[in-house]
């Protein structure tokens, strides 16, 4: 591939990782997170990252939303190289972290008042989101009123409010029980097949990986590296079930669980 060719696919990528390095250094040690990492992700697609802890998938999502700058190589955004934290990203971590005196609708908000955004066009937003994700009835609701599904539907709206360009996602259903786990997994394919939004996505369950992705990528054990890659040729809009026992999520799958080591490496 020639140079001139490299730099397209860059400024036409809304996610372009190239050869990336990211080393931690402290006075006793050096630890080495990514390990010339290259990853392009196209405007639509949903990508998940699979692979063991401690292999730098979170790292990774850092260095995409410009919260951790790469020791080499290159992270650009819609065509435009990171190089600290972005605004046009939203990001929606394993715990909601929602504000235990806000309602429903005033942890949304405050998406719109750390930004500035305009407070008339932030409110008709947050009426969209909040039916979008089935929290109507709830808008004044507290935290501690909700389960965990619902707070993270919270976190997710919050994440969405100033329609970002690219959604980052790290483990965001990591801590609910397996039937809320599914439920959400529904929802989020749902709104991805809907809006169009580009996602990346971390995951440890493989099984999430597949049915929701586009494209799973998988990493090697520390220092992380792209091991393989595989799109999933699936319909954009998934049932559940039929999804479990389609051929292609089986197939992809079990070359996932190959490279992970294990059948049971889902946590």
């Amino acid at each position: 591939m020639t140079a001139l060719t490299i730099d397209s696919a860059r400024a036409t990528s809304a996610v372009a990782i190239d050869d990336v390095d990211i080393t931690f250094a402290s006075k006793r040690s050096r630890v080495a997170a990514l390990q010339n990492v290259s990853l392009h992700v196209e405007a639509g697609e949903f990508v998940t990252i699979a692979g063991p802890s401690g292999c730098g998938k979170s790292t990774l999502l850092k260095a995409v939303a410009g919260l951790t700058l790469p020791s080499s190589g290159t992270v650009q955004l819609r065509g435009q190289t990171v190089s600290g934290p972005r605004q046009d990203i939203g990001y929606v971590f394993q715990r909601a972290a929602l504000l235990e005196w806000r309602s429903v609708r005033g942890n949304i908000l405050l998406q719109a008042e750390m930004r500035g955004m305009d407070a008339t066009a932030a409110r008709r937003r947050t009426d969209e989101l909040i039916e979008m994700t089935g929290l109507s009835g709830f808008e004044k609701a507290l935290p501690y009123e909700l389960s965990g599904g619902m707070q993270q539907r919270v976190s997710l709206c919050r994440a969405l409010l100033h329609e970002p360009g690219v959604l980052l996602m790290d483990e965001p259903f990591g801590a609910l029980d397996a039937l809320t786990r599914e439920k959400m997994n529904l929802e989020l394919n749902r709104i991805w097949a809907e809006t169009g939004i580009t996602v990346l996505l971390v995951t440890h369950s493989v099984a999430e990986a597949v049915y929701l992705a586009s494209r799973v990528v998988v990493m090697s054990p520390r220092p992380g590296r792209i091991v393989e890659e595989h799109t999933v040729d699936l319909p954009k809009r998934r049932d559940y079930a039929a999804t479990l026992e389609d051929p292609e999520f089986h197939r992809v799958s079990s070359r996932v669980r190959t490279l992970l080591g294990a059948a049971g490496s889902e946590e």
